[in-house]
């Protein structure tokens, strides 16, 4: 892990402070920058955002789509879990604690903009931060590079319609043209953009330069990021600075949900007989978030002073150290699920006698 990437949580925090600060006594410049619009789109932000994603769509190649068949049983389970449980689990997470429970603690009038934001952030797979959390668990790379290839494709589908079905059931007005728009200008404008520029440098200097020109983005794209945080907490920072609580509460319903759709997919794919260098990666896919398109989407939808700008962003702060919990999990637990395939192999070899 890079520097930005390790200590990601610490950076996240300083950008709280930086932000808050900033939009205390400079109100008035994050007004300006909340005003440069087209098309209800914000043009500072939508930068940053572009430059936060297209980095780590580059290191995305389509083609490994063809290899999706060698590892179909954790690519089945992945899938699953991304698509079929974990939008829905969050829904259900976010109305028993921010809707019910812990609804007397947050402000009336923002209780269904965390929701949204709480649903926004885990309809979006992580896509760039996986490499890091495989290579921790010593995965297999090419079921790593499939799945997330084949993730960033059904999310090109699937991230609109689930966002919208969850929202409509959470009593959310969903304002569609906003949403479709969001999907091209924060999905599939980037994917394109992403491949073709990976196709140029792979015809004029191959791997070695490709890998030079991401060693660059890459810092380029977490600073994007820390730009983009703090400008949200100059619009969320009185709200915060009134209630620090919030960020608490917010946490709750995504630390639970990490560890259910993790552990979730590291049990079915220990059940159904996968090698455990699949099954690593196959539950940090499940449990982790593409915050940054999430973080895009909520803006775009409900604006900087929402409390799903803010839901998702949390969602940022807790990221790195949570993964590396689970990170940890799976490599302490290797020897558990190996002897879950011992035992099917001797069943199986008693069988066949």
């Amino acid at each position: 892990m890079s520097i930005f990437e390790r200590y990601l949580t610490l950076w996240v925090a300083i950008c709280i402070v930086i932000g808050i600060t900033a939009g205390h006594f400079l109100p008035g410049f994050f007004q300006g920058l909340g005003g440069i619009e087209i098309a209800q789109v914000n043009i500072p932000m939508a930068a940053l955002i572009w430059l936060m994603i297209i980095p780590m769509l580059v290191r995305i190649d389509f083609m490994s789509l063809a290899q999706v068949g060698n590892y179909w049983r954790g690519i089945g389970v992945t899938v699953f879990i991304n698509w079929a449980i974990k939008p829905f689990s969050m829904a259900l997470l976010g109305w028993v604690f921010i809707g019910w429970l812990f609804r007397p603690l947050l402000p009336e009038t923002q209780i269904d903009s965390y929701i949204a934001g709480l649903i926004i952030l885990a309809a979006a797979p992580c896509t760039a931060m996986v490499f890091v959390w495989s290579n921790l668990v010593k995965g297999e790379p090419h079921f790593t590079l499939s799945q997330v290839a084949l993730n960033d494709a059904i999310m090109v589908i699937a991230f609109a319609p689930i966002v919208g079905l969850l929202l409509g059931l959470s009593a959310i007005t969903v304002p569609w043209d906003t949403l479709l728009l969001s999907v091209g200008l924060y999905i599939v404008v980037p994917v394109v953009a992403a491949q073709l520029y990976r196709r140029w440098l792979l015809a004029n200097g191959g791997t070695d330069a490709m890998n030079r020109v991401l060693s660059i983005l890459q810092p380029v794209s977490i600073a994007s990021l820390l730009l983009t945080l703090v400008m949200l907490f100059g619009f969320q920072g009185e709200q915060i600075v009134a209630q620090p609580t919030i960020i608490l509460l917010l946490a709750v319903p995504i630390l639970i949900q990490v560890y259910l759709n993790s552990g979730l997919a590291y049990f079915l794919n220990r059940v159904s007989g996968e090698q455990h260098c699949v099954a690593g990666p196959s539950a940090l896919i499940g449990a982790s978030n593409f915050f940054e398109l999430a973080v895009a989407a909520a803006i775009a939808l409900f604006g900087f002073n929402s409390g799903a700008a803010l839901a998702t962003v949390v969602g940022v702060l807790v990221e790195v150290p949570v993964m590396l919990s689970v990170v940890w999990i799976v490599n302490r637990s290797k020897g558990w699920y190996e002897r879950g395939a011992a035992v099917r192999h001797n069943i199986q070899t008693k069988a066949a006698e």
